[in-house]
């Protein structure tokens, strides 16, 4: 699901189209509704059942820090990262942008 939202924000970010902004936002209600647990969202045994999936007693680390990232991102305005400036690593940790290397 993580790659899901990290292409709903870019598609997002390059038309500025609101459709992916819902498509997120549903995603994120789906992936609360299966793994919401009393101190977090917990991973889950099997995602292809539909109900009543088992849920594991852990939390996966990037749930925070990649999948929530990018939904805060897809929600806030351009200037908290410009993508003209940064590049998002695959973990999604921002690197500033370097000038033009010219061969």
């Amino acid at each position: 699901m993580l790659e899901t939202i990290e292409s709903l924000f870019y598609a997002y970010r390059i038309t500025g189209k609101k459709l992916y902004q819902d498509r997120a936002w549903e995603a994120f209600e789906h992936i609360l509704s299966a793994t919401k647990a009393p101190y977090g969202c917990s991973s889950v045994e099997n995602v292809m059942k539909r109900d009543g999936a088992k849920k594991r007693n852990e939390q996966e680390s990037f749930w925070i820090a990649e999948t929530l990232k990018y939904l805060y991102l897809i929600f806030s305005d351009e200037d908290v990262i410009s993508l003209d400036d940064w590049v998002l690593t695959t973990e999604g940790q921002p690197l500033k942008r370097g000038r033009q290397v010219q061969w």
